[in-house]
């Protein structure tokens, strides 16, 4: 399916177009759909974390140089909020950070679903849902292009330590991407929170299970749903909020003024 097809049906907010070429439909007569600034940005968004998950795709290196780092990462999530995480309120919003937002993994499935459904939500959605996701797309390529960056100050063969992790994160000298990551996640989470509060959120959520798994929609429809039940579980998300804002901008803070070990190890796990 070459790029351009798809691009053009963007850029033409052409339904029938977009149709015939992500989902191999026979051409018929669509209504065209007119993209907000929140749908086109949700596509630009989309379209670079395709680039990303090729590129992973087609280097094997790379793809588990990225898995190797996330699980570190993650593990230092799970360290640095485990008293959250002790709290049945934040349980599952802690999981669900460390497994679909920061753990290794490929989530190429999950973003091409999305990428599917964009002329629906245009139609469907509120504007400010319709952002809310494009702001989480943006979080997620900007994390998966933080952590491409780290392996470049990383050597492959070495141990990853607390030490080695804080050098290779203070050497991209990036204050302003790292402000702009823990901004997206307080800015998203609030957003989600707001959203998921209302009873239709959950309700369509359980209405699509069925026929979006049938459609092959499978990996879309479960993050949503995971999500949608750890921000529901919370009972209102801004004490979790300004705290991951707090603990990210205190730890990147040490970590720009020349500490070395900020945080504790992380404890082992199964990956090299």
């Amino acid at each position: 399916m070459p790029e351009t097809t798809v691009v053009r049906a963007f850029r033409e907010n052409n339904l029938m177009l977009f149709r015939s070429a992500m989902l191999g439909l026979p051409e018929r007569r669509y209504p065209c759909v007119l993209m907000s600034e929140s749908a086109t940005e949700l596509v630009r968004q989309l379209e670079h974390a395709r680039a990303l998950h090729e590129s992973r795709a087609a280097t094997p290196e790379l793809a588990a140089r990225l898995d190797r780092l996330a699980a570190w990462q993650s593990r230092r999530l799970g360290a640095t909020y485990v008293d959250l995480a002790r709290q049945p309120r934040y349980a599952n919003a802690i999981a669900f950070f460390q497994s679909d937002l920061y753990g290794p993994g490929d989530y190429s499935r999950r973003d091409a679903d999305l990428a599917r459904v964009v002329p629906l939500m245009a139609r469907a959605l509120p504007e400010a849902l319709i952002g809310a996701v494009a702001r989480a797309m943006e979080l997620s390529v900007l994390s998966q292009e933080l952590d491409r960056l780290m392996l470049a100050h990383l050597d492959p063969a070495a141990p990853l330590s607390v030490e080695v992790y804080c050098d290779a994160y203070r050497g991209l000298a990036n204050r302003e991407q790292r402000e702009r990551q823990i901004g997206l996640i307080v800015e998203v989470g609030g957003a989600l929170d707001r959203h998921i509060a209302r009873s239709w959120v959950g309700a369509a959520l359980a209405a699509m299970r069925h026929p979006a798994r049938a459609a092959g929609f499978g990996a879309l429809q479960s993050f949503l749903e995971r999500g949608a039940a750890a921000f529901r579980e919370m009972h209102g998300a801004t004490e979790f909020l300004a705290t991951i804002q707090v603990r990210e901008t205190a730890l990147m803070n040490a970590i720009f003024a020349g500490e070395r070990t900020p945080f504790a190890e992380p404890a082992p796990s199964r990956w090299p």
